[in-house]
């Protein structure tokens, strides 16, 4: 779905509202927290490396945002007393969670089944999907608490349509797509979560270097320039969407 690629968004689209990304530390997630504090949030910054986190909080702070919290995390090596600790320490802090971007991802090897590693398999699908699941699990009665939150799980058009050795990445995305309809679902009911898929596309970012080590990176879109349809799954507009797949640009 290609809609609101072009959404304009509202300078307090998302004021007073706390919302979790992962991978905030560079690339897409940075982008995203910066944009989701420029549009009033409070943007809890989650990432695997500290010092990254904390170049981006210094310059949520400079820009007067906001103040943004950090947590850092990496889901390869998290356990589910992490998760719910996180859970318990947002729980303290702000009482309720209004959004979560899971950004943070694994690319792996692009290479043939046949010599795929198990062991990298199986770390992809730690960081890429059961990590996140079991995160949401834990975070799951924060976003209850409130009024209108959304969650978005980042896909893939590999996660779509299988290619050939995408191997453990593709399969990933394939479970998160398969998740969020699932969880989609079970919180229909609620009235106050959705749950949808957002795949970036082609963005300017080291793992699409990595897996396109010959393309020219000054022909795709930075990741600020495809944050319309983050903007508009986290805020109020978005609203009625349930378990859909979305597009942050369109197909190349």
């Amino acid at each position: 779905m290609n809609c609101k690629i072009d959404y304009q968004a509202p300078a307090g689209l998302l004021k007073e509202r706390i919302i979790l990304v992962t991978g905030a530390g560079d690339g897409i997630g940075r982008a995203a927290a910066l944009a989701f504090a420029r549009h009033g949030a409070t943007v809890v910054l989650l990432g695997r490396t500290l010092s990254k986190l904390e170049t981006v909080y210094d310059e949520i702070e400079a820009e007067g945002l906001p103040q943004p919290a950090i947590f850092p995390l990496n889901f390869e090596g998290a356990t589910l007393k992490d998760y719910h600790d996180m859970a318990e320490t947002l729980d303290k802090e702000f009482g309720r969670l209004d959004g979560l971007l899971h950004n943070a991802g694994l690319l792996g090897n692009i290479t043939p089944f046949a010599q795929y590693n198990p062991a990298l398999w199986e770390q992809v699908m730690q960081v890429n999907i059961n990590g996140p699941i079991w995160m949401t699990q834990a975070l799951l009665p924060l976003l209850e608490t409130s009024p209108d939150a959304s969650v978005v799980f980042t896909s893939s058009g590999v996660g779509r349509k299988g290619r050939a050795y995408w191997g453990a990445y593709s399969v990933s995305k394939f479970a998160t797509e398969g998740f969020i309809e699932v969880l989609a679902d079970e919180v229909e009911h609620l009235g106050n979560i959705r749950v949808n898929s957002l795949n970036p596309g082609a963005t300017r970012t080291r793992m699409r270097a990595t897996a396109y080590p010959g393309e020219d990176p000054e022909t795709l879109r930075t990741p600020e320039e495809i944050l319309p349809t983050y903007l508009w799954l986290m805020g109020p507009d978005s609203r009625g969407h349930n378990g859909e797949r979305f597009d942050a640009q369109p197909p190349r």
